[in-house]
C-alpha cells in the first residue's frame, strides 16, 4: 500500500502497480498499436502508390509519429489513463496526489515513452521501474503520475469479529481517553487479520496489546476475559462512545424544565356575556388591564 495526500489533506491508500503487470499492459498497447500501424502504412502505400519516394516517406513518419506515439496519448488522455492494455490489466495511471491526469501528463509519458520504451526496447523503463520504489518508469518521475491497480483482490481479512455477547457493556465504566490512536489502530488490524495468523503468535499478540490498552485505561484485564474477546469489546464500547458523541447531540429537557401535567381538568370557560343593553348599567371598557378583570380567563372576542 501507499499512501498518498490529496490537495485537500486526504490521505489515499493505493497500490502501485508493479513490472510484470505493467509490462503486460505495454506489451497489449503496443501489439493493439503495432497492428493499427500497419493496417494504416498498408492502406497508404495503396492509395499512394503514384507519389515519389519522399512523398511516401514523409507519409511513413508521420503515420508512424501519429499511430505509435499520438494514438497511445489521446487514447490514455480520454479515457483518464485507462488504455486497452491497462483495462485489460486492472491498472489506471494517476496524479501524484491521486486525481486524474489531464493532456500534459499523457503528452510527457508519451514523449519519454518514445525513448525509454520504443527506442530502447523497453531496457530503460525496465530499469527504472526497478529502481523506484513504487514502481515508476521516467514519464511517470517526470510527468507526476503513478500507475495503480483498481482491481484488488477480495479478502476476508477487514472482517471485524464482535466481542462475545456475555461482555456487552462489561467496560462501559473504563476511561479510553488515554489510549492513542496509534494503539486502537494497532488493535483494529489484528481483530481483522487474526484468523490468519499462527494461534500462538496471535495469542501473544492479543495479551501484549491487551496490556498495553489496560496500562494506559489504568483497570486489567479481568483473567475470566480471553485477551482477543477483551480488545474486541473495549474497541466495540469505544466505537459506541464516538457514535454517541457524533450522533447523540441532543439531550432531554431537564425535569424541572418540563411543564406541569395538572391533575385536575381544566375549568370550563364561562359563557360570554350577553350584549349590554340599555337598561343596563355601563359596560366595562376593552382597556382595562387584565388583573382588574374576570379571573375565569376567558376573553371576549372582539
Amino acid at each position: 500500500m501507499s499512501e498518498l495526500v490529496t490537495g485537500e489533506a486526504v490521505a489515499l491508500e493505493l497500490r502501485p502497480a508493479r513490472l510484470p503487470s505493467r509490462a503486460l499492459a505495454v506489451l497489449l498497447d503496443l501489439a493493439v498499436a503495432v497492428a493499427v500501424y500497419v493496417a494504416v502504412t498498408v492502406a497508404l502505400m495503396v492509395a499512394t502508390a503514384s507519389l515519389d519516394v519522399a512523398a511516401q516517406t514523409a507519409l511513413s513518419i508521420a503515420t508512424f509519429v501519429l499511430v505509435l506515439v499520438g494514438g497511445p496519448i489521446a487514447v490514455e488522455t480520454l479515457s483518464h489513463g485507462r488504455s486497452l492494455g491497462k483495462m485489460a490489466c486492472g491498472l489506471r495511471v494517476v496524479r501524484d496526489d491521486g486525481g486524474p491526469i489531464r493532456f500534459r501528463h499523457s503528452l510527457v509519458r508519451g514523449l519519454i515513452g518514445v525513448i525509454e520504451i520504443l527506442m530502447t526496447l523497453g531496457v530503460i523503463a525496465c530499469v527504472a521501474s526497478l529502481v523506484s520504489a513504487r514502481g515508476r518508469r521516467l514519464g511517470d518521475v517526470f510527468a507526476g503520475t503513478l500507475v495503480v491497480r483498481e482491481r484488488v483482490p477480495f479478502s476476508s481479512a477487514g472482517f471485524m469479529p464482535p466481542p462475545p455477547p456475555w461482555l456487552a457493556g462489561r467496560f462501559s465504566g473504563l476511561d479510553l481517553s488515554a489510549v492513542p490512536d496509534d494503539l486502537w489502530l494497532a488493535v483494529r488490524q489484528y481483530l481483522a487479520r487474526m484468523g490468519q495468523l499462527d494461534p500462538r503468535v496471535g495469542w501473544a499478540m492479543a495479551e501484549r496489546l491487551a496490556a498495553d490498552v489496560a496500562a494506559r485505561t489504568g483497570a486489567p484485564v479481568p483473567r475470566e476475559v480471553p485477551p482477543p474477546a477483551y480488545l474486541a469489546a473495549v474497541l466495540q464500547e469505544r466505537q459506541a462512545r464516538e457514535a454517541r458523541r457524533a450522533f447523540g447531540g441532543a439531550t432531554a429537557p431537564a425535569p424541572s424544565a418540563r411543564p406541569a401535567v395538572p391533575t385536575d381538568p381544566p375549568p370550563v370557560p364561562a359563557a360570554p356575556p350577553a350584549a349590554p343593553s340599555a337598561g343596563d348599567g355601563p359596560a366595562v371598557p376593552r382597556d382595562v388591564p387584565s388583573e382588574r378583570r374576570s379571573g375565569t380567563g376567558f376573553v371576549p372576542p372582539a
